[in-house]
């Protein structure tokens, strides 16, 4: 375990941790935002980076889209940037139009993080968010643990407490790329999923839950991501699935593959739900790690969650932390080459 000094930003140092696993894994994190940097693991044909990141703070500052930041306090979008919860309406930070994305302007993701705890192969940072932060009520205080484990494994685990009932909805957001290629397109995905929550045009959920038979969100068999019918089609993802089996346990949510690396990531985590995003949007005017140009679909995103927009939607899954209590979610990235 390392740690470097990454830059200054708003005064502040910015550090970059550096853990090592069993496996010859290796992960670099950053204090800002608590950032997945980069991550290389064991493949066949060597060490092989599976996340898309940047080469300074500066640079994560001006164009970052969130590269494996910690997000919240409620990742993903509120609808109209409100809720009410006991009776009370709240106004959050909006920052997509007139909705919430990622916990407002200045969420979780673009904060400075503390580091609590250190070891070889693991390391907890911290974050305080006040009564108030970008709307929300309660004083909360959020921790991230990434643990290198056996079997090329990394273990992400968040935690929140709060002194008030507010919404919480932490999740990591790294952007995966297994080979190295231009985009993900040609990657092979499989999501335990049997529905999803559709949205309007602005992304916010219907509230209705559909099934993704006979449609182009239909992955519960392994298939590539682009595959020819679908650009036909012109489809794009950034959806949530309602995985299958009781939230609160560890479980397959997602794999994904590489043919032309031989590696696989399987997606384990205790949340109800997983955000497939295919990085359509993606155009990155700096250069990314080792040089790389990272321009549509360079990375897909699968993040772990309770659904977007749940505090306006009682059928959801509970988002709700009282006081007293811990929002805990645990997700594994399972690497193998095959």
């Amino acid at each position: 375990m390392a740690i470097d000094h990454f830059g200054t930003l708003d005064g502040r140092d910015v550090w970059e941790i550096t853990l090592t696993g069993p496996d010859g894994m290796e992960l670099r994190v950053l204090t800002w935002g608590a950032v997945i940097r980069d991550l290389i693991v064991p493949a066949r044909q060597g060490p092989q980076p599976v996340v898309l990141g940047l080469n300074s703070i500066a640079d994560y500052k001006a164009h970052s889209p969130y590269f494996g930041a910690i997000v919240g306090r409620y990742a993903n979008r509120i609808g109209q940037a409100r809720f009410t919860l006991d009776g009370h309406e709240y106004t959050l930070d909006a920052n997509e139009g007139r909705n919430q994305l990622h916990g407002g302007t200045d969420g979780f993701g673009t904060r400075h993080w503390t580091i609590v705890e250190q070891q070889r192969s693991s390391v907890t940072l911290s974050l305080v968010s006040d009564d108030g932060d970008m709307g929300y009520p309660g004083r909360l205080v959020a921790t991230c643990t990434y643990s290198l484990l056996p079997d090329a494994t990394v273990r992400i685990v968040l935690e929140a407490t709060c002194d008030q009932p507010t919404p919480v909805n932490l999740t990591t957001h790294g952007y995966f790329n297994l080979d190295g290629s231009l985009d993900i397109c040609s990657h092979h995905l499989t999501i335990a999923a049997d529905y999803v929550t559709p949205t309007a045009s602005d992304l916010i959920p219907t509230g209705e839950i559909r099934r993704v038979a006979a449609t182009p969100y239909d992955f519960r068999n392994q298939r590539p991501i682009g595959a020819a019918e679908l650009l036909r089609e012109r489809t794009v993802y950034d959806i949530n699935y309602v995985l299958r089996g009781p939230w609160g346990t560890l479980r397959h949510a997602a794999t994904l593959q590489s043919l032309t690396s031989g590696l696989a990531m399987e997606l384990w985590t205790t949340e109800p739900g997983v955000q497939f995003y295919d990085g359509h949007m993606l155009e990155i005017p700096v250069p990314g790690l080792n040089g790389a140009h990272y321009g549509p679909h360079a990375g897909l995103c699968l993040e772990p969650q309770r659904f977007p927009d749940g505090p306006n939607n009682a059928h959801f899954p509970s988002c709700i932390l009282g006081p007293g209590s811990v929002s805990r979610q645990i997700s594994e990235l399972r690497f193998a080459s095959v």
